[in-house]
Parts: structure tokens; C-alpha cells; sequence
């Protein structure tokens, strides 16, 4: 297995190398917790890693910013990305265990076809000005449970009706993961903790 590491900090790109990881974690008995994120971390994203790590004994976290939650009129070309900051401050923070970095192509290759899709909990609210965004949501979060297989979740509050999404899929699916979410973090103003702040 090749990891990459900045700062020390162990990096995989491909499933094949997450999954060797996490077994030999599983093979040491230790518990994984994760924190999937769309990267541009800031302290919300960071308090979501510090209660996974009192969770588990080894944390992965994901960047990824899933092309197949935005529409095409939407922001993917300029959604905030600074792989570079996000390493740096997930190394300062010395809870995270592995980053997993995928690819587009290694998360939906040439072909790829199947869709997951929640009822009941996807409706109003957020889809009923994004009807694309919960499929893509609880598509990508299916495959990044599948291809990490933790223990453990954590998911920020601050998307409740993703939280609830991802939740139902979980049970209705039989995933062996606890989902937990996480308080929301705000600044001084009030405003939520988000990374599209960085638009304001």
C-alpha cells in the first residue's frame, strides 16, 4: 500500500488503500469512527473529528466534494477547495488517523449507474427547491459507509434533513455503522458554521 503524507499525516486516494488500512486497524481490534466532509474545513468540521475521536480509537476523514449533489446551475466549479489548509489543519489537530482524498473517477468510475434514493425524509424542506440534492447526498454517503466501514459516524446537526436522510438509509439498508450527529458550531454573529461562508 503507497500512503502519501504531509505533515506526517497518512493520506489514501483509492478504496484499495483505505480498505487495506482500516482492516489492519480491525485486525489490531481498534474501533474506526468517521467524519466525511466536502473539505474546506473550519472549526465545525473539526469539532465533528474531536467527538469522533472520543468515540473510537482511529478516525478517518474524508474530503470530497460529490459532484452528484449539485445541479448544474449550481456552485461544483466554485464551491470552496483548499486541500492544502485542510491537511494542515487536520494535522495541527492531532485527532485524525487517515484522510481518505478520492477521486471523481474513483468514486464514480466509467459506467457507473445506480442512484440511492430515501423516501419520506428527502421530501419538502431542502428538496423542494434542490430535488437532485438528497439522491446525490445519500448516494455518495452509501459509498463512502461502504468503502470506510466504520463503527461510528458523526454528521454535523447544522444539515438536520441530511442527518435524518442519512440515518434512515443507514437503518433501512442495514449498514453496521452508528450515525451520531454533532451540535452546530457558530460564529460570533450567530450565523452557522458553513464553507460556503467563504462566498460572504
Amino acid at each position: 500500500m503507497t500512503l502519501d503524507t504531509t505533515r506526517a499525516l497518512p493520506i489514501v486516494r483509492t478504496i484499495n488503500d483505505l480498505r487495506s488500512q482500516v482492516f489492519s486497524w480491525r485486525r489490531a481490534g481498534d474501533r474506526v469512527g468517521f467524519v466525511p466532509t466536502m473539505g474546506a474545513l473550519h472549526a465545525g468540521h473539526l469539532s465533528l473529528v474531536e467527538m469522533a475521536k472520543a468515540r473510537a480509537n482511529r478516525i478517518v476523514v474524508s474530503l470530497f466534494v460529490n459532484p452528484a449533489q449539485f445541479a448544474p446551475n449550481e456552485d461544483f466549479e466554485r464551491y470552496p477547495r483548499n486541500e492544502a489548509g485542510d491537511l494542515e489543519k487536520l494535522s495541527r489537530q492531532a485527532y485524525c488517523d487517515l484522510v481518505y482524498l478520492p477521486a471523481v473517477k474513483e468514486m464514480y468510475p466509467d459506467g457507473f449507474s445506480t442512484a440511492v434514493r430515501v423516501a419520506g425524509v428527502s421530501e419538502g424542506l431542502e428538496s423542494a427547491a434542490r430535488p437532485h440534492f438528497f439522491g446525490g447526498v445519500a448516494t455518495v454517503v452509501t459509498k463512502l459507509l461502504m468503502q470506510v466501514q466504520p463503527d461510528i459516524a458523526i454528521f454535523g446537526e447544522k444539515d438536520y434533513q441530511q442527518l435524518l436522510v442519512i440515518k434512515r438509509l443507514v437503518k433501512d439498508l442495514d449498514l453496521p455503522v452508528e450515525i451520531v450527529g454533532g451540535a452546530t458550531l457558530r460564529e460570533h454573529d450567530g450565523l452557522a458554521m458553513s464553507s460556503r461562508n467563504a462566498y460572504l
